[in-house]
């Protein structure tokens, strides 16, 4: 399904505020791209299905790098706030956390959930 965003800055702005709240530190590469992809997700959630063939390349070629680059940067970053974010935000959007001891989510299930989010907290 696929929207369109008359107001990128806000929708920019309450992804990243959504961000910062689930622990992904901003001075982390990943943190851009994680940011852009869920963006682009927002638009259309066709995008999170094949994540290595559709999303990272466009946001490789937006910032001048590699999808390997891409995808290894948000799993960084995913794992940064995984292991130092507020495990209450994670438990209300994955239904589980670290206390759980269950492992972090994976790049495309947290790009999915936080789109899913932001595209229901837009409406």
């Amino acid at each position: 399904m696929t929207i369109t965003i008359e107001d990128p800055a806000k929708v920019q702005q309450m992804v990243s505020d959504f961000m910062l709240e689930l622990g992904v530190p901003a001075h982390l590469r990943g943190y851009y791209y994680l940011r852009e992809a869920v963006m682009l997700s927002c638009e259309d959630m066709e995008l999170v299905g094949s994540v290595t063939k559709l999303l990272y390349p466009v946001v490789a070629k937006k910032y001048h790098t590699t999808l390997q680059r891409v995808e290894r940067a948000i799993r960084n970053a995913i794992e940064v706030s995984w292991e130092r974010g507020n495990p209450a935000v994670f438990e209300e959007l994955f239904g589980y956390s670290k206390e759980d001891g269950s492992s972090r989510p994976t790049n495309s299930e947290y790009i999915a959930r936080v789109a899913d989010k932001i595209r229901l907290d837009w409406q």
